[in-house]
Formats: structure tokens, C-alpha cells, sequence
């Protein structure tokens, strides 16, 4: 089936094709459908096939006769050669074009990273050209970007022209899909939106303290002009004609983790239920999702699902038995139920070596918790998850619950922080060095009531990833913080994570 069938089936009227299989499409603002949210408990360095089983519900859920919809983020190039690959799902359960979609796409990261380093570029050019602003060269906040990971950029010298008096200062790259442009077009709702933001990007402070913003320097319109064709979602299809809104691609363990409020409220303007993936854990892309995307925008999912797998049980264990991993999910589920107030399905993505009776006692387990544990097969099956598909309508169906929040946006930017530590992490204490304290302080004189996005390693609950199962008695690190004035959060970053990933000794690219 070409791309236009689906267009047509879906009665799209504005859109542009790229090629036969993809297009981008004009976003839409009707929300009538139902949002199902699928997350997964701390997965192994793999991946524990939160998006196959997206997929592969969605196109069971079809199969049901519900009009479905994917709402996904897009693939960065980072992982494609670095460690998990692509990002398309797998097996019978993916999309297509899958190799399109894993690189280039319609473009979208690239006109972000062009955006992104207009701005710095521009940052560099009003201080070459005696610097009006008075900008205070060590108190630059905003940093190139590139869709790639590669360490060495991690920290780097830039210089001026010799000419100038060989002026050096310190800057450092992040990866594209945790760079705040990124966020920006995940939460922007329009064009008008987005130059707003783009806007108020805070870029530094002045010598004297007062901050800069990116209006100051006149960059907003080429910016927004740079992202016009980008802000719009793109369509494609699963192997078993789902439609797929694939847009945006923020990492869950640096950024928000989900894909944009634009493809989220045009998938849910043309279908009754949308399936949409939060990124890693539900500690990390979930908690996000809620504690940010959905209150923003006034979401509420009817149905969660928690992506699991017998492997990723039992990487929780030090024995490689169950019980470690019984525990992380325990967490992730009683996190849903006592803070989120929301009763999530258990998905066991099942693997061809799986033992039936470790699969019974899953089931047997999660059923003492008061949760069913629902077995499915997306990656050998075409629709695949028939039974998760029935059980995930029977439950968005019912009268959704209200949605509660893990912190007050009134709270400070330290109690917000010891709120997530403390009931999603499970943390003991939180521990904030002098970088992070001082920053602390100069942003809450900034910025007021601003929501909070935590980049820590996504393979443990807590800030350090050999802490597997669920963690007790830890002390959580925050080392860092950033203020994105743009997007509208304050990051912080705990433990040794960083935003600049590196490639493994043998990255993924070796097998191309």
C-alpha cells in the first residue's frame, strides 16, 4: 500500500509527498481520540522492544476494527550506529520505509541542527564584531549540536581570528536529539509558537548579570525559517498499513523523551486511539511524558502499558534469576498506581527461547499485584498482540482516572528535584554539588514555576547503572543543571551522565 492510500483512507486533504511512501502532512487540532501510553521498566543496553510492541498493538488494534494510530518519535542517527540500531521496530512489526526512516527521513534533524548552529554561529558573530551585548563569554548557555555521537566533541577550543587578538573561549557539542531546539519543535503547537520559543532561548548573560536571549540577537525568524517545513508531522505506514505519525526524536535518559504535541494532537484529531512511546524506562520517558508533555497540554492517557522482557528481568538480577527484575517492575508499577494514579497493562514481549513457566510465573506475580501480565509475539507475528490489543480497549474504554503529577511546578527547583529522586527513583538522600547548588539559585531568580527533566542512565533507577533491580538506601548525584528558557524546563543532570554520547569500541556502523 503507497503512502496515498493512506492518506486517502485517513481523508488528509493538505500534504506533501516525499517519494511514494512518506509524507509530511498539515497538523490538526480536533483531539477526539483516546491516548495509550507504552513504557517498559529499566531495559538492557538493546532495548526491550518498547516500539515493536507499539507497533505491533496498533496494528492489532486495527485488526479489532479500532481506528488506530501511531504517534512515534523519530530515529537518531546516534544510536543507528552506535549501539541499538534503528529505531523502527522489528520483525513483522515495523515500519516502512524502515532504512528511510533510520536516516535521513524528510530532513527534520537536519533543519534542527541547522537551526541550532545558526544560533550559536550568530552567538560568536555579535561578539567578533565588538559585542554590543556586552555577552559574557563564560556565561554562554547555548552549544552547537550534530546528530551523531562522538565524544571527542564533548569539550572543544573555539577561537577568533587571529586578527581579532585570537580571542579562545570553551564550548562543547550535544547530541541533536537532546539539544533544545529539538524540545522546542516537540512542544512548539504552530509556527507562531515556535518563533516565540525560538525567541526565548536564553543564550547568556551579560558581564554585568542580565540575561540574553536569542531575540536579542535577531535570530528567531531564520531560525523558525530553517524549521517551517520541519514543525509538520511526517506519515508512513506499518507492514500491516497502520499509519504512523513518526515525528521528532528527543532522547528519554538527556531530554523529554516523546515525540511532539503537533503529531500527538493530529494523530488523536484523526483516529480514536492513538499508541505513542515514552522513551526508556518509565522513570525517565513516562515520568516525563506526564509530568511535563501531559500537563502542558492537558493530556490524560487512558491506558499504559509496561513493556517488559524475561532477558531484562533477569539482567536485574545478580544471579540472573527473576526476583531482581520482578522488583524493578514492582516499582515501576506501584510509581503508576500511588503517584500517577493510573493502573497499567504489563506486555511480556516474548523471545522463541522463553520458558513457559517463568512467563506463568510473570503472570502469576504481576496477577498477586492486582495488574494483568499480558504475553505478546510482535516481532514473529503480523498483529501480534491481539490479546494486549483487547485488553488495552477494554481499559481505555472505561472512564479514564484522573492523572496526578509527582511534583508541584510551584515547588522549588530543589523539591522538585528530591520529589522525583525521592518517589519515582526511590532514592535515600539527594546530593547537589556547589556547580549545582549555585546554579540552583541563579535560575530561580530566572524563571518561576518551571517543570523539571532529569538526564541520569537509563539502565538503573537510580544515577548509577550497575544498580539493577530497585535500588535502596542510595544517595542521589546531581552534578549540573541547564536552564532551557525556550523549551521551558530546567535540566538537570545527575551522575556521570553527560550530553554527548560516544560510540562503543565496535559501534553498530562496523556491521553495515
Amino acid at each position: 500500500m503507497k503512502i496515498k492510500s493512506i492518506i486517502k483512507k485517513l481523508n488528509i486533504k493538505s500534504y506533501e509527498l516525499y517519494g511514494e511512501d512518506k509524507a509530511k502532512i498539515e497538523p490538526m487540532d480536533k483531539v477526539k481520540g483516546k491516548l495509550i501510553l507504552v513504557s517498559s521498566i529499566n531495559p538492557t543496553k538493546f532495548g526491550e522492544g518498547k516500539t515493536t510492541v507499539s507497533i505491533g498493538l496498533a496494528d492489532s488494534m486495527n485488526e479489532l476494527g479500532k481506528n488506530t494510530i501511531l504517534a512515534l518519535r523519530e530515529p537518531s542517527l546516534g544510536p543507528v550506529f552506535g549501539v541499538k540500531g534503528g529505531a523502527t521496530g522489528g520483525g513483522k512489526s515495523s515500519l516502512t520505509p524502515s532504512d528511510d526512516i533510520n536516516l535521513h527521513f524528510t530532513g527534520d534533524f537536519h533543519a534542527i541542527t541547522s537551526a541550532n548552529n545558526l544560533l550559536c554561529a550568530l552567538i560568536d558573530n555579535h561578539i567578533y564584531h565588538g559585542n554590543e551585548l556586552n555577552i559574557d563569554e563564560n556565561e554562554i548557555y547555548f552549544h552547537r549540536c550534530i546528530d551523531m555521537n562522538d565524544r571527542a566533541l564533548r569539550e572543544v577550543t573555539i577561537s577568533k581570528e587571529k586578527l581579532k587578538g585570537n580571542v579562545e573561549r570553551n564550548e562543547s557539542f550535544t547530541i541533536t536529539a537532546a539539544s533544545e531546539i529539538m524540545t522546542i519543535l516537540c512542544l512548539s503547537q504552530n509556527l507562531d509558537d515556535l518563533k516565540l520559543r525560538l525567541g526565548n532561548i536564553l543564550v547568556a548573560l551579560s558581564k554585568s548579570g542580565n540575561p540574553i536571549y536569542a531575540h536579542d540577537l535577531k535570530a528567531e525568524g531564520a531560525m523558525t525559517l530553517l524549521l517551517k517545513d520541519a514543525i509538520k508531522p511526517n506519515l508512513v505506514r506499518t507492514l500491516s498499513n497502520s499509519p504512523a505519525l513518526v515525528h521528532c526524536g528527543p532522547f528519554a535518559n538527556i531530554s523529554i523523551g516523546c515525540n511532539s504535541i503537533i503529531a500527538t494532537k493530529t494523530a488523536l484529531s484523526l483516529s480514536d486511539y492513538v499508541v505513542t512511546e515514552a522513551g526508556f524506562g518509565a522513570d525517565l520517558g513516562a515520568e516525563k511524558f506526564i509530568d511535563l508533555k501531559c500537563r502542558e497540554f492537558d493530556l490524560n492517557p487512558s491506558a499504559v502499558v509496561i513493556v517488559i522482557t524475561i532477558r531484562a528481568l533477569k539482567e536485574h538480577d545478580s544471579n540472573g534469576e527473576l526476583s531482581g527484575g520482578l522488583e524493578n517492575l514492582t516499582k515501576h508499577i506501584n510509581n503508576f498506581v500511588k503517584v500517577y494514579n493510573k493502573t497499567p497493562i504489563v506486555a511480556i514481549n516474548k523471545f522463541d527461547d522463553d520458558k513457559i513457566d517463568e512467563i506463568n510465573l510473570v503472570i502469576d506475580y504481576c496477577k498477586g499485584l492486582g495488574i494483568k501480565a499480558i504475553p505478546c509475539e510482535p516481532y514473529t507475528k503480523s498483529c501480534g498482540c491481539m490479546s494486549l490489543a483487547e485488553e488495552v480497549v477494554k481499559m481505555a474504554d472505561k472512564r479514564t482516572t484522573k492523572l496526578k503529577y509527582a511534583y508541584d511546578l510551584r515547588d522549588s527547583i530543589r523539591d522538585k528535584i528530591i520529589s522525583i529522586a525521592k518517589n519515582i527513583y526511590g532514592a535515600k538522600n539527594v546530593i547537589f554539588t556547589d556547580i549545582a547548588t549555585k546554579k540552583m539559585e541563579k535560575f530561580e531568580i530566572l524563571v518561576k514555576n518551571y517543570p523539571i527533566v532529569i538526564a541520569k542512565t537509563q539502565y538503573s533507577l537510580s544515577d548509577d547503572e550497575k544498580l539493577k533491580g530497585e535500588p535502596k538506601d542510595f544517595d542521589f548525584h546531581v552534578k549540573d543543571l541547564e536552564i532551557k528558557t525556550g523549551a521551558g524546563y530546567v535540566l538537570v543532570i545527575a551522575g556521570k551522565m553527560n550530553l554527548m554520547p560516544g560510540l562503543s569500541k565496535h559501534p553498530n556502523s562496523e556491521n553495515m
